[in-house]
């Protein structure tokens, strides 16, 4: 065969050979991906309740914890619990904003929560509040009294506050309240969608 052709035919062999290598490494790489070990994840519950879903902001800006003075208000008893009033009132100078559910949970004295965080209710539809200075908007709270369940189910406990997260913010705020609750995963709190008024 004439040098001319040989160096053709040994330059496509070359190109083959490299092409075919390319392949195996390209392969081998893939292979090496997909028979690493999978990383484990561990999910950490966060302090905060999950940020309520909100409409577009268009007005006013959500209201922050800085600006609101929370407090209980008025409590109605009733067989096996208690309900009671959490009033949030604007203390800025200008309007804002609630949208949602407060994040509400019972603490020990050395501010560790005891049990589960309240459970949000759907009975009434979440709807924007928007509140000028000074005034006020409410949610309930239901407490579900811990002597209704067995003890070894609840594990009862006296609470010495309660932690109250306005909705769709991080700081939180803390009240005086010594409800008896269940340390175990008994649900004894219920939480209604911030509404206007006191």
């Amino acid at each position: 065969m004439a040098p001319a052709v040989l160096a053709r035919a040994g330059g496509a062999a070359a190109a083959l050979a490299c092409l075919a290598l390319a392949g195996c490494s390209s392969s081998s790489s893939s292979s090496s991906a997909a028979a690493s070990p999978s990383v484990a994840t561990t999910t950490v519950t966060a302090t905060a309740p999950a940020a309520s879903s909100s409409p577009p902001v268009t007005g006013p800006p959500a209201c922050a914890s800085s600006g609101l003075k929370v407090t209980q208000g008025g409590s109605n008893g009733y067989a096996g619990g208690v309900y009671v009033t959490l009033d949030f009132t604007n203390t800025s100078s200008s309007s804002c904003t609630l949208y949602g559910y407060p994040g509400v949970s019972l603490l020990s004295s050395s501010r560790v929560q005891i049990g589960l965080a309240a459970k949000r209710t759907t009975t009434t539809a979440p709807a924007t509040v928007t509140l000028a200075s000074g005034a006020t908007a409410h949610a309930q709270l239901q407490i579900v009294d811990a002597l209704n369940f067995s003890s070894s189910t609840c594990g009862p406990v006296k609470a010495a506050l309660l932690q109250i997260f306005p909705p769709n913010q991080k700081a939180a705020v803390f009240l005086t309240n010594t409800s008896t609750t269940c340390s175990k995963s008994v649900q004894t709190l219920f939480i209604s969608p911030v509404q206007s008024g006191a």
